[in-house]
């Protein structure tokens, strides 16, 4: 019954928020030195289960530590190692990270050792950093904090799965295009055999370029992670059947075989030196697959390259930057580490989400913002709250839309995006078709910015939509001032502001969830007031509203009620208008009564109006303060604020500020608000 489905979405909630209070808990806790030093240990203690090879564990891990975070793409931040989920299908199935397991066993007694607070995401990247700086290469620094997922879903559509080819198909497997990271399903980056297998380097070349250039890297970064990457280790390819133990020796992962360097334990620029002083000619290997041998007789035998190897000396661009790592080893060390970090690093979100006592500065990829505004600092947002009320006047479904589009840039997926920066203001973000004419907004909005010193742009922009809110008859709206300004958007030039996926049902669900937000909370977003203009800057006619300048579920009660036909708007945009009267709505509106799982919610909001005001003030505030971090798993709003419209505002200033963060150090977003939402709800239930 729903009674029932809904305890049980309350005690998902209940175990969710409990997650991630014990972690962020149990993680100020660990003892990272303690951690290295058992890590330190293992690295030379082969085991008969899976002999290292060279007497040393390191390539084996740094190869992990890679394949876990190398995943990452910028389309819709999906991938990385924050999650750990290279522990789970579809991920563990990948060719690319075939006997990774082994891997994961031999760190399973340090992961036993240190308990919940060491996550199996921070153990694969420190492992990785450890394995490098033991075998003398150079780190920058350690953000911990990753926070594991429980299965694989979010990577569901790296693929391959049925869900991705279903309705993100890749049209040539090996030619894969955005919003895929890599090449080809199953592989990192690209296949080291060539472009569909074919073994030619001019060929390799804009390939790599490309894929790497879809997690952020450019060309500098991708030479030196390359080459710094194949400093170690081996590719294993030399067995043929029968195969015997299938380790050791006989270990077959990629099919290729051999190191790159003489040295595979040690960190060298000889990976470069190899490049350009050898010849090397095409050969099949042991295994079955091409790659390239030298038969020069001052060169180790046993050394090998692939045909991505390759490419990196036959493309222009590449052959300047690696004849430069392979003159001056202080350079390959500077951009390795700094490109190791990025790396590892890129899904973590902005600095202050990192923890540990070897997080670097802010580095560029992670978008870094002034502090919070000291509450000292801070004007008397009564009075802001006075002009804004006198700026609005009947027009909120526009302000409401102003803050509402700043703030759903936000994704979970790498703790991107979000209000706080207030990044509308200029391009890319200022330019998307749904950003359209929300500029005249900002210029009204101008002169209050210029009245107050203290007030940021996010700050405002975020109280408007509050005032906005409450002019409408909302329920009181928490506020939770401190928001900073960034001086461009070009730091999230990455971001679309739009679903990526399709326009379908589960399109829309993916995209909702890449927001952070459920299916109910989606759905309680959508009623938010949206006025004619709103509409219309979106290329779209009319509104669903009858008067839109007064807040009620009017929203969910139109939509049950109409029937809706397929009308083209003037602009061309297909949207919807109700049989006989001037109602309209857009695609997304339409998928909310025809899905069922949607639909149940706009039920349940177009019968009872005060459920539904107290639900939109509550998830209202969730997308507003979801980027206010506080370390891993805190919220500097956790104790949202003051209500607007209250005499006084400046009471929430304390907790976004600086003032006691105990619970949001320890909670997750919003997490002691959905904690007892989710109590609440349990004990309604059953008095």
């Amino acid at each position: 019954s729903m009674k029932y489905l809904l305890l049980l979405f309350s005690l998902v909630i209940l175990a969710h928020c409990d997650h991630n209070a014990a972690f962020g808990e149990a993680l100020a806790h660990i003892d990272w030195v303690a951690v290295k030093a058992n890590i330190t240990a293992m690295l030379t203690d082969s085991q008969d289960f899976w002999p290292a090879d060279f007497g040393h564990y390191g390539p084996f891990m740094i190869r992990q530590a890679w394949h876990c975070a190398g995943s990452y793409r910028l389309s819709d931040g999906r991938g990385g190692c924050d999650g750990g989920r290279i522990r789970f299908s579809p991920e563990s199935e990948w060719p690319d990270n075939g006997n990774l397991d082994q891997a994961r066993l031999l760190l399973t007694p340090i992961k036993e050792m240190f308990g919940e607070g060491l996550s199996w995401g921070d153990l694969f990247i420190l492992t990785g950093n450890t394995a490098i700086e033991v075998m003398g290469g150079p780190v920058l620094g350690f953000c911990a904090g990753r926070i594991d997922d429980e299965d694989g879903s979010d990577s569901v559509l790296l693929g391959p799965t049925t869900e991705q080819e279903t309705h993100i198909p890749c049209a040539v497997d090996g030619d894969c295009q955005l919003p895929f990271g890599a090449t080809t399903r199953g592989l990192i980056y690209v296949n080291p055999e060539g472009p569909m297998g074919v073994p030619q380097p001019n060929g390799s070349a804009p390939q790599i370029r490309d894929t790497f250039a879809r997690m952020g890297m450019d060309d500098a970064e991708t030479v030196a992670l390359v080459g710094g990457g194949h400093a170690f280790g081996k590719a294993h390819g030399a067995c043929t059947a029968p195969c015997g133990t299938f380790k050791g020796e006989d270990t077959i992962t990629s099919g290729f075989e051999g190191p790159w360097t003489a040295t595979p334990t040690v960190w060298s620029n000889a990976y470069f030196t190899n490049l350009l002083n050898l010849e090397w000619e095409l050969h099949t290997g042991p295994g079955g697959h091409y790659q390239w041998r030298t038969n020069d007789s001052a060169a180790d035998p046993a050394i090998m390259m692939l045909t991505a190897d390759l490419a990196l000396i036959d493309d222009d661009d590449y052959r300047v930057i690696v004849e430069d790592y392979a003159a001056s080893i202080s350079n390959l060390e500077t951009a390795f580490m700094n490109a190791w970090y990025k790396l590892t690093t890129r899904d973590m979100g902005p600095v202050t989400r990192c923890a540990g006592p070897w997080v670097p500065p802010a580095q560029p990829f992670q978008h870094a913002l002034p502090a919070p505004i000291a509450e000292s600092a801070l004007p008397d947002f009564d009075e802001v709250i006075d002009e804004l009320e006198t700026l609005i006047g009947d027009r909120r479904g526009d302000f409401v839309t102003l803050a509402y589009q700043c703030a759903s840039s936000f994704r979970r997926l790498d703790y991107t995006g979000g209000c706080d920066g207030a990044r509308i203001r200029f391009p890319p973000q200022s330019e998307w078709a749904e950003n359209t004419g929300l500029d005249a907004l900002l210029t009204e909005l101008q002169s209050i910015y210029t009245a107050y010193t203290g007030l940021s742009w996010a700050d405002l922009i975020v109280l408007g939509g509050n005032v906005a809110l409450d002019l409408a008859g909302s329920s009181p709206v928490p506020f939770c001032p401190g928001r900073t300004d960034d001086t461009t958007g070009s730091a999230l030039n990455f971001l679309t502001g739009k679903n990526i996926y399709n326009t379908s049902v589960l399109g829309l669900r993916w995209y909702a969830d890449s927001m952070g937000l459920t299916d109910e909370e989606w759905v309680v977003l959508s009623g938010r007031p949206r006025s004619a203009a709103d509409m219309a800057r979106g290329g779209y006619e009319g509104t669903w509203s009858a008067n839109e300048t007064v807040f009620t579920n009017e929203y969910f009660t139109t939509l049950l009620a109409e029937t809706w036909e397929a009308h083209t708007a003037a602009s061309g945009n297909m949207q919807y208008k109700a049989a006989g009267k001037n109602l309209f709505i857009v695609a997304n509106d339409l998928h909310l009564v025809q899905d069922a799982d949607f639909r149940v919610f706009v039920q349940k909001y177009a019968d009872d109006e005060e459920l539904f005001m107290t639900k939109f003030v509550e998830v209202w505030t969730k997308l507003m303060t979801i980027d206010r971090y506080d370390g891993p798993t805190g919220n500097l709003c956790s104790d949202a604020g003051t209500p607007v419209g209250t005499d006084d505002v400046a009471e929430s200033e304390e907790a976004a500020t600086g003032g006691d963060t105990d619970e949001a150090a320890t909670g997750g977003e919003n997490g002691s608000v959905l904690f007892m939402v989710s109590l609440i709800s349990i004990l309604v239930l059953f008095l």
